[in-house]
């Protein structure tokens, strides 16, 4: 708990100056709404927010566990296949560097404004340092390690699964609290390419309405969300590989 209290007293900082800002600069509120008006809007509409919330929590959460199994998946094949990484690698590249603003609204003309394109999005865009962290995590096995299993005799499911997978844990989870986030980012632009429900759906909305203060609180529950994935990932991240150190994940 101690190490989240120069975070919390940096965010307070920072809503009392942008308050006094606010209030001392006579802001218009359709330009740049005080904390303590976005509070009291989030207040004022809570259960609309929670609904669109828990939507493009969903479409986030499937597109997620997509992305990160076919990543993992992938990730097998390049280990124990380098041609098949030679083959398919590049394109994973292309994939991770096409724009997700221009792929989604493709994707909506292809299955409609439904729940399967942002589901899509979110997996495209959270496929990537997965796959590429967990290659690395597989293929970083302590060599001497290696050579004792090797002088056990020990196949290769049993170097895999007993030797490769406990490497790999680190990087895998390192890439998921990144690509978890990610997931959220998906959902969302999903939802501004075309949707009737999400919080990029409430964001959109609003900014065609010229409501700031409902952009603010629709972006507020959207990094609410995105730390949420985060953590979570990171508690259970302690619960599986207690004893693994946190490994930055590599998205380039």
């Amino acid at each position: 708990m101690r190490r989240f209290i120069p975070a919390l007293a940096f965010i307070v900082c920072i809503i009392v100056l942008w308050e006094l800002v606010v209030w001392g600069f006579s802001i218009p509120e359709y330009l740049l709404p005080a904390p303590s008006v976005v509070f009291s809007r989030l207040f004022s509409i809570k259960a609309v927010l929670l609904t669109h919330t828990a939507y493009t929590a969903f479409e986030s959460a499937l597109g997620f566990i997509t992305g990160s199994a076919l990543g993992i998946l992938l990730a097998v094949l390049f280990v124990h296949s380098r041609t098949l990484e030679l083959g398919i690698y590049p394109y994973a590249i292309a994939l991770k560097t096409a724009p997700i603003v221009a792929i989604a609204p493709l994707l909506i003309v292809w299955f409609g404004n439904g729940l399967l394109p942002k589901v899509i999005v979110a997996a495209i865009i959270s496929f990537f340092p997965v796959v590429v962290n967990t290659t690395k995590g597989l293929r970083n096995v302590d060599p001497e390690a290696f050579d004792l299993f090797d002088s056990m005799s020990a196949t290769q499911s049993q170097i895999f699964f007993k030797l490769r997978v406990p490497s790999a844990l680190p990087y895998l989870f390192s890439a998921l609290r990144i690509s978890s986030t990610l997931a959220v980012i998906g959902a969302i632009v999903g939802e501004f390419a075309g949707s009737d429900r999400g919080l990029g759906f409430f964001i959109m909305i609003s900014s065609h309405r010229l409501e700031t203060v409902d952009m603010f609180v629709g972006i507020l529950f959207s990094s609410l969300l995105g730390i949420l994935f985060f953590y979570g990932i990171a508690l259970l991240e302690k619960i599986v590989v207690p004893w693994g150190k946190h490994i930055a994940a590599d998205t380039a």
